[in-house]
């Protein structure tokens, strides 16, 4: 008897740990007036919490090529981006080379010489572009995404809903910025003030600025840094940040790609690691 009821036991635990949809379920563990173990994932009168961690799934696949430092290409020629990263651009028909692109993108091939990975998705599977959106990782284990930020060959960029790895991605974009390490240490990705922003100003870049108000639509939430430039937050996503009213008055360093329609100029956040306090 007492087998038949590990014998179940096990498999309910296999069930909690792999649930793809469950990050941490709470299961309940009581005994009763015999001795007789039950779980639950209802509370009861004694019962006393388990807390059980869900690994999320990851399956392997085989890559044919490297695109760019963010992106690989797989057997089946479905095109992989690097979930929460991005690289600067190679050169190709729509756009010109940035600095650092190149680096990437030999790095990267560096690492997948075995051509096999396994890809780990996040909420959002496919981007606007049908690209698959993952985290990428070596069949030993490291996370490509991580170690392209801690050599400081990528910066983040973090889309919601998909946010899983933020805090580490972060804590290594962190390490790299305060080594100099890669793009960090490039001229051409150097703080400037937000005034400079011109009809030429291509690519991610960073800026310096003190926003002086907010304006507010149906859509996006702004902060006002003059007459033609601002910085815009979907309202969707407002309940990441802290009130956008703490950061008027404040010097800012914005990190991100500048739109243009007609004589305005605009950069849109969608996450605060991309709006930094100085």
């Amino acid at each position: 008897m007492l087998s038949i009821r590990k014998h179940y036991l096990l498999h309910f635990l296999i069930l909690c740990f792999v649930a793809p949809a469950l990050s941490a379920n709470e299961i309940y563990r009581s005994i009763d007036a015999q001795g007789r173990v039950t779980y639950s994932d209802t509370p009861s009168v004694g019962a006393q919490p388990i807390k059980i961690t869900s690994r999320p799934s990851r399956h392997l696949y085989q890559v044919i090529r490297v695109y760019d430092g963010d992106t690989i290409i797989l057997e089946d020629k479905k095109h992989v981006r690097l979930l929460g990263i991005n690289t600067p651009e190679i050169e190709s028909r729509q756009r010109a080379e940035e600095p650092g692109g190149v680096t990437a993108k030999k790095w990267l091939q560096a690492q997948l010489q075995e051509n096999k990975v396994y890809l780990e998705f996040d909420q959002v599977k496919r981007d606007k572009y049908k690209r698959l959106l993952a985290h990428v990782f070596l069949p030993d284990g490291k996370h490509l995404n991580l170690a392209l930020l801690e050599n400081g060959l990528a910066v983040i960029s973090i889309i919601p809903p998909n946010g899983r790895y933020t805090d580490k991605l972060i804590q290594a974009q962190q390490h790299a910025e305060k080594l100099k390490l890669g793009i960090w240490s490039m001229p051409e990705y150097q703080p400037r003030p937000i005034t400079q922003i011109t009809n030429q100003t291509k690519g991610w870049q960073r800026f310096t600025g003190t926003p002086v108000s907010i304006k507010k639509s149906k859509k996006y939430t702004r902060l006002i840094f003059n007459d033609k430039v601002d910085i815009r937050v979907a309202n969707t996503n407002l309940d990441l940040f802290p009130a956008l009213t703490t950061y008027v008055g404040k010097p800012l360093e914005i990190r991100g790609w500048v739109s243009r329609s007609k004589d305005q100029y605009s950069i849109l956040i969608h996450h605060p690691s991309a709006l930094i306090v100085r």
